[in-house]
């Protein structure tokens, strides 16, 4: 299985293609797509045919886009969930399922422990992964994060 996870941001949108085979993680790619118009119209379009490359590449079965929980900038908070209702809705016009994992559901996932920190998930990450350089940006570690845990969590639907 191929799983695509995305780190939601308005400027910075962290990606990670990763394969899942019983069990067993291989990294494919990571990096961002970056948005660098003041435009948000603009941003949505670069990130909607960022994402479309990504995907016709790859060809994920899965995608995980990590759920909002709490910001403290009200502003942010509804830049960040525009920007999530674009990445889902180019996700769901390719017909590929989406899980949403919350921060919390990632972290468990990948150190089982909910209130890891940042270092210790991506450490975790390379290590599950077999990376040896840091994964850099962050934005691209967290992705991979979100990858991992909705490829490991996911149950396909019963087809009648």
């Amino acid at each position: 299985m191929i799983a695509l996870g995305i780190d939601p941001g308005t400027t910075r949108i962290g990606f990670g293609v990763i394969e899942y085979n019983r069990s067993s993680f291989r990294c494919i790619d990571y990096g961002i797509i970056k948005n660098t118009v003041k435009d948000r119209s603009e941003n949505y379009k670069n990130t909607a045919k960022e994402l479309n490359i990504l995907i016709k590449k790859y060809r994920p079965d899965i995608c995980g886009i990590e759920k909002l929980f709490f910001l403290n900038n009200q502003k942010t908070v509804m830049s960040v969930s525009e920007m999530r209702g674009v990445i889902i809705l180019t996700v769901a016009q390719n017909n590929i399922p989406i899980e949403e994992p919350t921060p919390l559901q990632i972290k468990q996932s990948i150190s089982n422990y909910g209130r890891a920190g940042k270092a210790q998930v991506q450490k975790m990450v390379q290590m599950i992964l077999g990376i040896k350089e840091e994964i850099r940006p962050d934005d691209a570690a967290d992705a991979l994060a979100i990858a991992i845990c909705s490829a490991n969590n996911y149950t396909p639907p019963i087809i009648k």
